[in-house]
Protein backbone atom coordinates (compact mmCIF):
# COMPACT_ATOMS: atom_id res chain seq x y z
CA UNK A 1 0.00 0.00 0.00
CA UNK A 2 1.52 3.05 -1.19
CA UNK A 3 2.75 5.58 1.71
CA UNK A 4 1.78 9.00 -0.64
CA UNK A 5 -0.63 10.15 -2.90
CA UNK A 6 0.70 9.66 -6.13
CA UNK A 7 0.57 11.96 -8.69
CA UNK A 8 0.58 9.86 -12.29
CA UNK A 9 2.04 11.39 -16.16
CA UNK A 10 1.94 8.97 -19.24
CA UNK A 11 4.42 9.80 -21.73
CA UNK A 12 6.46 7.68 -24.60
CA UNK A 13 10.07 6.66 -24.21
CA UNK A 14 12.39 9.39 -25.36
CA UNK A 15 15.48 8.96 -24.22
CA UNK A 16 18.40 5.82 -23.32
CA UNK A 17 17.31 6.59 -20.02
CA UNK A 18 13.67 6.38 -20.25
CA UNK A 19 14.02 2.60 -21.92
CA UNK A 20 16.52 1.82 -19.45
CA UNK A 21 13.56 2.63 -16.49
CA UNK A 22 11.49 0.40 -18.36
CA UNK A 23 13.65 -2.39 -18.82
CA UNK A 24 14.28 -2.40 -14.99
CA UNK A 25 10.78 -2.45 -14.08
CA UNK A 26 9.74 -5.32 -16.43
CA UNK A 27 13.08 -7.34 -14.81
CA UNK A 28 11.40 -6.48 -11.41
CA UNK A 29 8.15 -8.26 -12.54
CA UNK A 30 8.96 -10.60 -15.31
CA UNK A 31 11.48 -12.26 -13.84
CA UNK A 32 12.13 -11.21 -10.33
CA UNK A 33 8.27 -12.01 -9.63
CA UNK A 34 7.41 -14.49 -12.32
CA UNK A 35 10.53 -16.14 -12.91
CA UNK A 36 10.97 -15.57 -16.43
CA UNK A 37 14.75 -14.94 -19.14
CA UNK A 38 15.39 -14.59 -21.85
CA UNK A 39 18.16 -14.55 -24.22
CA UNK A 40 18.86 -10.48 -24.12
CA UNK A 41 17.84 -10.78 -20.46
CA UNK A 42 20.59 -8.64 -18.41
CA UNK A 43 21.05 -9.98 -15.04
CA UNK A 44 23.72 -7.79 -13.92
CA UNK A 45 22.25 -4.81 -14.99
CA UNK A 46 18.79 -6.14 -14.00
CA UNK A 47 17.26 -5.30 -17.26
CA UNK A 48 14.50 -7.08 -19.24
CA UNK A 49 14.86 -6.87 -22.89
CA UNK A 50 14.85 -8.16 -26.21
CA UNK A 51 15.24 -7.92 -29.77
CA UNK A 52 11.65 -6.06 -30.35
CA UNK A 53 12.63 -3.34 -28.31
CA UNK A 54 14.71 -1.42 -30.76
CA UNK A 55 11.07 -1.31 -32.76
CA UNK A 56 8.45 -0.53 -31.03
CA UNK A 57 7.05 2.56 -28.99
CA UNK A 58 7.15 2.74 -25.12
CA UNK A 59 4.42 4.10 -23.49
CA UNK A 60 5.89 4.79 -19.70
CA UNK A 61 3.55 5.59 -16.56
CA UNK A 62 5.34 8.01 -14.19
CA UNK A 63 4.59 8.65 -10.36
CA UNK A 64 5.84 12.18 -10.04
CA UNK A 65 5.81 11.98 -6.76
CA UNK A 66 8.63 10.06 -6.08
CA UNK A 67 12.20 11.04 -6.05
CA UNK A 68 12.99 12.92 -9.23
CA UNK A 69 16.35 10.58 -9.57
CA UNK A 70 14.58 7.24 -8.50
CA UNK A 71 14.99 4.77 -11.95
CA UNK A 72 11.84 3.52 -10.20
CA UNK A 73 9.13 6.53 -10.96
CA UNK A 74 8.04 4.66 -13.53
CA UNK A 75 5.66 2.68 -12.12
CA UNK A 76 4.02 0.96 -15.45
CA UNK A 77 4.87 -0.08 -19.04
CA UNK A 78 3.27 -0.80 -22.20
CA UNK A 79 5.04 -2.01 -25.36
CA UNK A 80 3.76 -0.94 -28.52
CA UNK A 81 3.86 -1.92 -32.20
CA UNK A 82 1.88 0.07 -34.82
CA UNK A 83 1.62 -2.57 -38.26
CA UNK A 84 3.06 0.56 -40.29
CA UNK A 85 6.27 0.36 -38.26
CA UNK A 86 7.06 -2.88 -38.76
CA UNK A 87 9.97 -3.37 -41.04
CA UNK A 88 9.94 -5.09 -44.14
CA UNK A 89 10.24 -9.06 -43.51
CA UNK A 90 9.51 -9.01 -39.47
CA UNK A 91 7.11 -10.84 -37.56
CA UNK A 92 5.14 -9.43 -34.69
CA UNK A 93 6.04 -10.58 -31.25
CA UNK A 94 2.96 -12.47 -30.84
CA UNK A 95 3.65 -14.56 -34.00
CA UNK A 96 5.98 -16.68 -32.24
CA UNK A 97 2.94 -18.14 -30.35
CA UNK A 98 0.02 -17.28 -32.49
CA UNK A 99 -0.90 -17.50 -36.30
CA UNK A 100 -2.05 -13.55 -37.25
CA UNK A 101 -3.03 -14.21 -40.60
CA UNK A 102 -6.83 -13.06 -39.96
CA UNK A 103 -5.22 -9.89 -38.07
CA UNK A 104 -2.92 -8.83 -40.92
CA UNK A 105 -5.51 -9.84 -44.01
CA UNK A 106 -8.19 -7.37 -42.07
CA UNK A 107 -6.70 -4.67 -44.09
CA UNK A 108 -6.93 -2.69 -40.83
CA UNK A 109 -4.71 -0.48 -38.67
CA UNK A 110 -3.10 -2.72 -36.20
CA UNK A 111 -1.48 -2.06 -32.82
CA UNK A 112 -0.15 -4.95 -31.35
CA UNK A 113 0.30 -4.67 -27.35
CA UNK A 114 3.49 -6.23 -25.10
CA UNK A 115 5.40 -6.47 -21.89
CA UNK A 116 2.23 -4.61 -19.98
CA UNK A 117 3.47 -4.25 -16.18
CA UNK A 118 3.04 -2.46 -13.23
CA UNK A 119 5.36 -1.99 -10.46
CA UNK A 120 3.74 -3.96 -7.08
CA UNK A 121 2.54 -1.34 -5.07
CA UNK A 122 0.54 -0.07 -7.85
CA UNK A 123 -2.03 -2.71 -8.22
CA UNK A 124 -5.07 -1.33 -6.67
CA UNK A 125 -6.01 0.16 -9.96
CA UNK A 126 -6.00 3.85 -10.37
CA UNK A 127 -2.38 2.93 -12.23
CA UNK A 128 -3.63 0.95 -14.32
CA UNK A 129 -6.55 3.15 -15.41
CA UNK A 130 -3.93 6.08 -16.16
CA UNK A 131 -1.87 3.99 -18.07
CA UNK A 132 -5.27 2.90 -20.31
CA UNK A 133 -6.17 6.43 -20.65
CA UNK A 134 -2.25 7.16 -22.07
CA UNK A 135 -2.42 3.81 -24.43
CA UNK A 136 -6.99 5.37 -25.17
CA UNK A 137 -5.30 8.45 -25.99
CA UNK A 138 -2.35 7.23 -28.36
CA UNK A 139 -5.33 4.67 -29.98
CA UNK A 140 -7.99 7.74 -31.05
CA UNK A 141 -4.24 9.72 -32.42
CA UNK A 142 -3.31 7.11 -34.59
CA UNK A 143 -6.41 6.08 -35.54
CA UNK A 144 -5.79 2.34 -34.62
CA UNK A 145 -8.70 0.11 -35.05
CA UNK A 146 -7.76 -3.50 -33.78
CA UNK A 147 -5.69 -4.29 -30.75
CA UNK A 148 -4.47 -7.48 -30.06
CA UNK A 149 -1.28 -9.01 -28.04
CA UNK A 150 -0.68 -11.72 -25.60
CA UNK A 151 -1.52 -11.67 -22.15
CA UNK A 152 -0.56 -13.95 -19.58
CA UNK A 153 -1.58 -16.67 -17.03
CA UNK A 154 1.16 -17.48 -14.05
CA UNK A 155 2.79 -21.30 -14.01
CA UNK A 156 2.81 -23.57 -16.52
CA UNK A 157 0.67 -26.32 -14.83
CA UNK A 158 -2.59 -26.99 -17.49
CA UNK A 159 -4.00 -28.76 -14.49
CA UNK A 160 -4.07 -25.51 -12.42
CA UNK A 161 -5.61 -23.92 -15.62
CA UNK A 162 -8.06 -26.09 -16.47
CA UNK A 163 -11.35 -23.72 -15.24
CA UNK A 164 -10.41 -20.38 -16.49
CA UNK A 165 -8.95 -21.60 -19.89
CA UNK A 166 -12.53 -22.97 -20.55
CA UNK A 167 -14.65 -19.82 -19.21
CA UNK A 168 -12.61 -18.06 -22.20
CA UNK A 169 -13.30 -20.87 -24.67
CA UNK A 170 -16.74 -21.01 -24.18
CA UNK A 171 -18.00 -17.44 -23.20
CA UNK A 172 -15.31 -15.11 -24.80
CA UNK A 173 -13.93 -16.38 -28.23
CA UNK A 174 -13.01 -13.12 -30.19
CA UNK A 175 -15.12 -12.65 -33.61
CA UNK A 176 -14.60 -15.13 -35.93
CA UNK A 177 -13.20 -12.66 -38.55
CA UNK A 178 -10.39 -12.24 -36.05
CA UNK A 179 -9.68 -14.92 -34.48
CA UNK A 180 -6.55 -15.78 -34.30
CA UNK A 181 -5.16 -19.41 -33.17
CA UNK A 182 -2.03 -20.72 -31.38
CA UNK A 183 0.83 -22.15 -33.82
CA UNK A 184 -0.31 -25.69 -34.31
CA UNK A 185 3.09 -27.06 -33.17
CA UNK A 186 2.34 -25.25 -29.69
CA UNK A 187 -1.60 -25.74 -29.56
CA UNK A 188 -2.47 -25.91 -26.07
CA UNK A 189 -6.47 -26.95 -26.41
CA UNK A 190 -8.79 -24.61 -24.02
CA UNK A 191 -11.90 -26.25 -23.98
CA UNK A 192 -10.73 -28.70 -21.11
CA UNK A 193 -14.06 -28.58 -18.90
CA UNK A 194 -17.78 -28.57 -20.59
CA UNK A 195 -19.42 -25.33 -20.44
CA UNK A 196 -21.86 -26.91 -18.20
CA UNK A 197 -19.96 -28.16 -15.47
CA UNK A 198 -17.82 -25.22 -14.74
CA UNK A 199 -18.30 -23.60 -11.41
CA UNK A 200 -18.65 -20.29 -13.53
CA UNK A 201 -17.58 -18.04 -10.09
CA UNK A 202 -14.73 -19.73 -9.38
CA UNK A 203 -13.65 -20.08 -13.02
CA UNK A 204 -13.81 -16.24 -13.48
CA UNK A 205 -11.90 -15.57 -9.88
CA UNK A 206 -8.89 -17.82 -11.44
CA UNK A 207 -8.58 -15.29 -14.95
CA UNK A 208 -6.23 -12.27 -14.25
CA UNK A 209 -7.19 -8.59 -13.81
CA UNK A 210 -5.59 -7.34 -16.73
CA UNK A 211 -7.50 -10.28 -19.00
CA UNK A 212 -10.54 -9.32 -16.96
CA UNK A 213 -10.34 -6.01 -18.16
CA UNK A 214 -10.20 -6.11 -21.23
CA UNK A 215 -12.91 -8.80 -21.95
CA UNK A 216 -15.34 -5.88 -20.32
CA UNK A 217 -14.41 -3.38 -22.56
CA UNK A 218 -15.28 -5.78 -25.56
CA UNK A 219 -12.03 -7.41 -25.91
CA UNK A 220 -11.98 -11.36 -26.83
CA UNK A 221 -9.44 -14.37 -27.18
CA UNK A 222 -8.15 -16.56 -29.77
CA UNK A 223 -8.29 -20.26 -30.51
CA UNK A 224 -5.99 -22.00 -27.97
CA UNK A 225 -3.11 -21.23 -25.42
CA UNK A 226 0.62 -20.77 -25.85
CA UNK A 227 2.60 -22.36 -22.66
CA UNK A 228 5.44 -20.24 -22.51
CA UNK A 229 8.21 -22.38 -20.09
CA UNK A 230 10.69 -19.64 -20.43
CA UNK A 231 8.71 -16.65 -18.36
CA UNK A 232 6.82 -19.76 -17.16
CA UNK A 233 3.94 -18.55 -17.87
CA UNK A 234 0.82 -20.00 -19.59
CA UNK A 235 -0.38 -17.23 -22.72
CA UNK A 236 -3.67 -16.52 -24.56
CA UNK A 237 -4.23 -13.99 -27.37
CA UNK A 238 -6.30 -10.80 -26.60
CA UNK A 239 -8.08 -9.15 -29.35
CA UNK A 240 -10.04 -5.98 -29.25
CA UNK A 241 -12.00 -4.42 -32.51
CA UNK A 242 -12.35 -0.79 -31.17
CA UNK A 243 -15.14 0.00 -33.14
CA UNK A 244 -16.96 -2.92 -31.24
CA UNK A 245 -16.88 -0.78 -27.75
CA UNK A 246 -20.24 -0.23 -26.82
CA UNK A 247 -20.69 4.42 -25.46
CA UNK A 248 -20.16 3.03 -21.89
CA UNK A 249 -17.30 1.16 -22.37
CA UNK A 250 -15.24 3.32 -24.01
CA UNK A 251 -15.88 6.00 -21.70
CA UNK A 252 -14.77 3.66 -18.97
CA UNK A 253 -11.40 2.89 -21.09
CA UNK A 254 -10.95 6.38 -21.65
CA UNK A 255 -11.28 8.44 -18.63
CA UNK A 256 -8.65 10.35 -16.62
CA UNK A 257 -7.64 8.56 -13.73
CA UNK A 258 -7.35 11.47 -10.83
Amino acid sequence: MLSHTPRFDVTLAETAADMRAAQRLRYDVFVDELGGTGALVDHAARLERDEYDTICEHLLLRDLARPADDLDQVVGVYRLLQGKRLPAGRSYYSEAEYNLDPLRGSGRNLLELGRSCVHAEYRSGLAMMALWSGLATYVEENAVEVLFGVASFHGTDIETLRAPLSLLHHRHLAPAGLRVSAQPEHFQPMDLIPEAELDMAAASRAIPPLIKAYLRLGGGVGEGAFIDHAFNTTDVCLVMDTNRMSAKRKAFHTQRAS
